[in-house]
């Protein structure tokens, strides 16, 4: 169990922390919620450098790694239809859902024939394009929370992040056809 391992289960066990700060009102929540989540968003960025500069890439890393990314990033949308952030919160959250149960059992048909699939730089841009949105999102409804800003304001501010997360969903479902169309190998429909 080295540190970068240990980073990775540290985010895993930081998704439903960092969950119950953004759901359970009180007041800062968003402000308390969105800090839990940049640090555990920073132990990804570091237990990758850490791997590679140190060689410490293992086969666990690189199945729990996206899998504590994608703890993470559920946690968030799936917080964000708890709170009623917007109709489009809810079909974004299937879209993700949808790519990551795909890609994970991808991931397992793989370590089924003994391979390891490798995070590549397009589920890397659509963590960080996630991981960004979701960032912003907490910032923007923790400014709106104080209120005295006009609607017309609040209502541009919440139309610039429901773009953004709608960019992110389009590269989920950008590196999802990626991963499955370089490793379609692993997808046996004849047995």
């Amino acid at each position: 169990m080295n540190l970068p391992n240990k980073l990775t289960i540290l985010r895993i066990v930081m998704a439903p922390v960092f969950l119950a700060l953004l759901v359970i009102p009180f007041p800062h929540h968003y402000l308390a919620a969105l800090l839990v989540f940049i640090a555990a968003s920073l132990t990804d960025l570091i237990d990758g450098k850490i791997a590679r500069k140190y060689n410490l890439i293992t086969d666990f890393g690189k199945f729990m790694d996206p899998l504590a990314d994608k703890m993470l990033t559920t946690a968030a949308f799936l917080g964000f239809i708890q709170l009623g952030l917007g109709w489009g919160i809810t079909w974004i959250t299937m879209i993700v859902l949808t790519r990551e149960f795909l890609i994970t059992s991808l991931r397992l048909s793989a370590a089924s024939a003994g391979k390891v699939i490798a995070a590549n730089i397009w589920g890397k841009a659509k963590t960080v394009s996630q991981m960004a949105s979701i960032i912003l999102v907490m910032l923007a409804e923790y400014i709106l929370g104080f209120g005295g800003m006009p609607e017309t304001a609040a209502a541009g501010i919440r139309i610039g992040y429901t773009v953004l997360l709608w960019i992110s969903a389009l590269l989920t479902v950008l590196s999802g056809v990626i991963y499955m169309k370089d490793n379609a190998k692993f997808v046996d429909t004849k047995k």
